[in-house]
């Protein structure tokens, strides 16, 4: 085949750009290989040293499960089963492993028709003085071609490797919605929680303010305090009675948000995870060593492997280089007639070498080469970004949770020596040896603090939350096949219902006074309630 068509041109021109050992190293393919490119990662978290970070080993598959709370479990099951976010990322896995298999069909020959045709067809000739006489003609065909470039270069081998890639990276993104998915369910489940007790604490104020109201009016009635007395006491409970509104919109929001993480639409989730207190997260958290994130996160696996799909790109850019070299072939069946088309004598074909080089290209292959480079390098700073991405998210999550632990400590003690004050200050008004100034004082303290010490419970849940998600647990669960659908089982309430709080304000019958001390009384003096130390 004219010394192998000049033993491949001289292979290439003695392979252009590429050297003969580094062809050879890459299995005869030209371009480099890809190898992981580096990316800046901590020695370890900033808050080593606290003894509730353990660095021991790791099994982040079903974290929530730190949490204790059946109902959350439940959630997170028929989440994972019946989310549509997440099914959308399992298509276009789907997608990727069917290209990935049209490239493999690449290396194999390319090019594999059968046809076949008839033809009807006149033409005219003379001899010498001759008029020209028309003469007719049939004529049958019918044959199989076939035209196989052959991978000199690897073109179409890093094309497949390409599209590993692609698969690869298309499975760590369906690994980073379920991680995503995962973490939102148990977050969102936590704000209900919060605000179902914010919403309780709340209720208890209005009927302790409506009591202090209730003895506002009989002070007045008896002439022993003004109207001002009244009227704030009535400004008071309104403030908190407008808090139970806003508090239930915002859990009707979040419930709507749950039912889309669950596939169903927005419906009234309270008569199917009930009520339930804020889930209680551990004092401690494994968290492993910064360096694990780049395992076990798959945003930072999935960016890895667009790194290695596009380095493959480079290498296929460089192959245009190169002559595409290849062979033709085909065999058929010509006759003029029909009957006479599937005889041994009507049988024609050929095979014979392909050749085609692109020259006097104007430089589009070279700069093709140079714009794939730039993309290169483009998902390898956008790799080593989601690194850095990784890390400052773990260690947000970690100084949230640890930190929510000490100021729920302080908010805590805050709460218990504020409604020791309230009622205190209540009696003391009661008797007339208080203003309402401090009364009103002391109770909207009394809402705020337990507001915020609700707020800072949840904070802590949330913050666990934040660091799994930011390590990466989760996906684990899909190696096993994700669970069924499971019935959401309701917690048990620890405490009754509050009272349900009416609208209209109930005018209240005259309270008749109780006879007032003359002695004064002597206020015992707060001492400091101990804080325990944190571990260190």
């Amino acid at each position: 085949m004219r010394s192998c068509l000049c033993a491949l041109i001289l292979l290439a021109g003695l392979l252009g750009c590429t050297p003969l050992g580094q062809y050879v190293g890459n299995g005869f393919k030209v371009g480099a290989n890809y190898n992981q490119p580096p990316a800046a990662v901590a020695p370890d978290w900033i808050d080593a040293n606290d003894a509730r970070l353990e660095a021991g080993p790791d099994d982040l598959a079903c974290w929530w499960e730190a949490f204790n709370d059946p109902t959350l479990d439940a959630l997170i099951v028929n989440a994972s089963s019946q989310n549509l976010t997440l099914r959308e990322a399992g298509c276009r896995i789907f997608q990727a492993r069917a290209a990935r298999s049209i490239a493999m069909g690449s290396l194999f020959p390319q090019k594999q028709e059968f046809t076949g045709n008839y033809t009807r067809g006149t033409f005219s000739r003379s001899f010498f003085n001759v008029p020209f006489i028309p003469s007719e003609f049939d004529l049958w065909y019918s044959g199989f071609n076939l035209s196989w470039e052959l991978d000199f270069w690897g073109r179409f081998r890093r094309a497949v490797e390409s599209a590993d890639a692609d698969l690869d990276a298309s499975v760590a993104a369906y690994d980073q919605v379920l991680v995503t998915l995962l973490g939102d369910v148990a977050a969102t489940y936590i704000e209900i929680r919060t605000l179902q007790r914010r919403v309780e604490l709340s209720q208890r104020n209005v009927l302790l303010q409506r009591e202090t109201h209730i003895i506002a009016q009989a002070r007045f009635r008896g002439g022993q305090v003004s109207e001002l007395d009244v009227d704030q006491a009535a400004s008071v409970l309104a403030q908190t009675q407008a808090t139970i509104p806003q508090l239930e919109m915002q859990s009707r929001q979040a419930s709507n948000r749950l039912c889309v993480l669950l596939g169903m639409p927005a419906q009234e989730l309270e008569p199917i995870i009930g009520r339930g207190p804020i889930p209680v997260a551990p004092a401690e958290v494994v968290a492993g060593i910064p360096a694990d994130l780049l395992r076990r996160r798959p945003d930072v696996r999935r960016a890895e492997r667009e790194v290695a799909s596009q380095s493959e790109q480079v290498g296929i850019a460089t192959a245009e280089l190169y002559p595409h070299i290849g062979i033709n072939g085909s065999i058929g069946l010509l006759s003029r007639e029909l009957s006479e088309l599937f005889k041994s004598d009507s049988t024609i074909g050929g095979v014979g070498p392909l050749f085609r080089w692109e020259i006097l290209n104007y430089g589009r292959l070279l700069n093709n080469i140079r714009r794939e480079d730039a993309l290169l390098a483009e998902r390898i700073v956008a790799y080593q970004q989601t690194v850095l991405q990784a890390n400052a998210e773990v260690e947000d999550g970690l100084v949230r949770f640890l930190r929510a632990q000490q100021r729920t400590r302080f908010l805590a003690a805050s709460v218990e020596a504020t409604e020791r004050a309230a009622t205190a200050v209540l009696a003391q008004y009661r008797t007339g040896l208080a203003d309402f100034n401090r009364v009103s004082l002391v109770e909207q303290n009394l809402v705020e603090q337990q507001n915020l010490l609700s707020q800072s419970q949840g904070e802590i849940a949330q913050g666990l939350v934040e660091v799994y998600r930011a390590l990466g647990g989760g996906w684990q669960i899909r190696l096993h096949g994700l669970p069924c659908p499971v019935s959401i089982p309701q917690p048990q309430p620890e405490a009754p219902e509050p009272e349900e709080v009416p609208e209209a304000p109930v005018e209240e019958a005259p309270v008749e006074e109780a006879p007032v001390e003359e002695a004064p009384i002597e206020e015992a003096p707060v001492e400091a309630v101990p804080l325990p130390e944190e571990k260190r």
